[in-house]
């Protein structure tokens, strides 16, 4: 019995093998006719999808419907269940993120350096796409959408892996996607949607599809980052989990920190920018700190604090090592004392994941060292780290907030997702 087991396992994994080498295939082709296509013939397809987004809403909702029922029957909790939920807005806000994408200026073919030599050649550096894309993505089906419209308007094809939790609204969402493609008289498989959920098509990106795939984007929890990075064999745009700070300073508005500190954390708590842990100067902890923790649990957080913390009100409960490292994604929040601006940055370099951090502060001196020395991709002074978005930003999208240092980092948008190569234009000059 168990000797037939591994032959049906090694069966499923020859056909996951030969499904995903033929949609290599397939997107190394269409990525070549995509870095061809002209800009409008890229936006003609973005906005058809788009149109077409809108007039599937129905069909969208009701098979995100059937994604939230199987979520709700596996016990998931409210804050995955945003994630996961569509409605009409979000619909919209989907649609209208193409349309944005459309009216974007294309990154391709973008002079960007030109010189002369003193022999007489011409040298430009010009932008062009990476080439094929995979996208791993776990519960957002919006994701869909953005990914899929950035990599095109930036001449990319793109394999998407969504999550199983989001199968069904991905799929609805990936058929107006190829609508778009259709239109235009793109190939299909310039966005692809893997059609199963089976773990061995990840294992088949993370190899590199026979040499097919050029980058992989892990868009999900700790585990999916960790697994991908320990197992790709092509570069990747690391988006890992989002341990977002707050530190309000001694000289910061009472008023304005609140209503930073709520928004960074309620407004939405399971996604990336959600603010996970609040840090609070000593020196003004007299006077704001217990209306900050007050106003967080009566709007239903739960507030796990050290011995200062837990020292203003009751319902605070002790902080564990942990909790400085943990990405709640949930109405849950951590908070520390801490001894001026330099313990605030010391706590973030040792537990931050360089995602997003944010200093609330009328000095202008302090907050332009916080800005400076804080190593995160998206460093703020007196806003919420909710704007931690490429929509936000004016990407129109985002693939991710890429954490690493190497070519992307923060918001990965339109520019991101481009590399160059040098034209030499030459009269016949020979090297001596």
């Amino acid at each position: 019995m168990e000797s037939l087991k591994r032959m049906e396992d090694r069966s499923g994994e020859a056909d996951a093998a030969n499904m995903m080498a033929g949609i290599g295939r397939a997107a190394r082709a269409a990525a070549h006719a995509l870095s061809l296509a002209s800009t409008e013939t890229k936006n003609r397809a973005l906005r058809h999808a788009a149109a077409t987004i809108r007039a599937r809403g129905r069909d969208i909702l009701a098979a995100n419907g059937h994604d939230i029922a199987s979520a709700k029957a596996s016990g998931t909790t409210p804050a995955f269940l945003d994630r996961l939920a569509l409605d009409a807005s979000r619909i919209e806000a989907m649609a209208s993120g193409l349309d944005a994408i459309a009216a974007l200026p294309d990154p391709v073919g973008r002079v960007l350096a030109r010189f002369e030599r003193p022999n007489g050649l011409s040298i430009e550096r010009v932008a062009t796409p990476l080439g094929v894309i995979g996208v791993i993505y776990e519960s957002r089906p919006a994701v869909t959408a953005d990914a899929g419209a950035l990599c095109l308007k930036a001449g990319n094809a793109v394999i998407l892996r969504g999550g199983s939790e989001s199968f069904f609204s991905a799929r609805c969402i990936h058929e107006c996607l190829v609508a778009g493609l259709s239109d235009v008289g793109l190939p299909s498989g310039a966005i692809t949607l893997v059609p199963v959920t089976d773990r061995a098509a990840v294992g088949e990106m993370l190899v590199g599809l026979n040499g097919n795939l050029d980058v992989i984007v892990p868009r999900g929890g700790k585990s999916l980052v960790a697994r991908v990075q320990a197992e790709a064999r092509v570069p990747v745009f690391a988006h890992l989990e989002g341990i977002v700070h707050v530190f309000v300073d001694r000289d910061a508005d009472l008023k304005k920190a609140e209503a930073i500190v709520f928004n960074a954390k309620l407004r939405r708590t399971g996604i990336c920018g959600a603010a996970e842990t609040l840090l609070v100067d000593r020196a003004c902890a007299r006077t704001h700190l217990a209306p900050l923790v007050k106003m967080l649990l009566d709007a239903g957080c739960a507030v796990r604090g050290d011995a200062a913390t837990l020292a203003v009100d009751g319902r605070v409960t002790q902080a564990s090592e942990a909790d400085w490292t943990t990405e709640y994604l949930d109405a849950i929040i951590s908070v520390r004392v801490v001894e001026g601006l330099d313990q605030a940055m010391a706590h973030i370099e040792t537990f931050g994941s360089h995602h997003t951090d944010c200093i609330v502060t009328e000095n202008l001196t302090t907050a332009e060292r916080f800005l400076k020395e804080v190593d995160s991709a998206i460093v703020m002074r007196n806003a919420s780290t909710q704007f931690a978005d490429g929509g936000e930003f004016g990407f129109g999208a985002e693939i991710g907030i890429a954490t690493g240092r190497m070519h992307a980092r923060g918001p990965v948008g339109l520019e991101q997702l481009t590399s160059f190569k040098y034209r030499v234009r030459g009269d016949g000059q020979l090297r001596p």
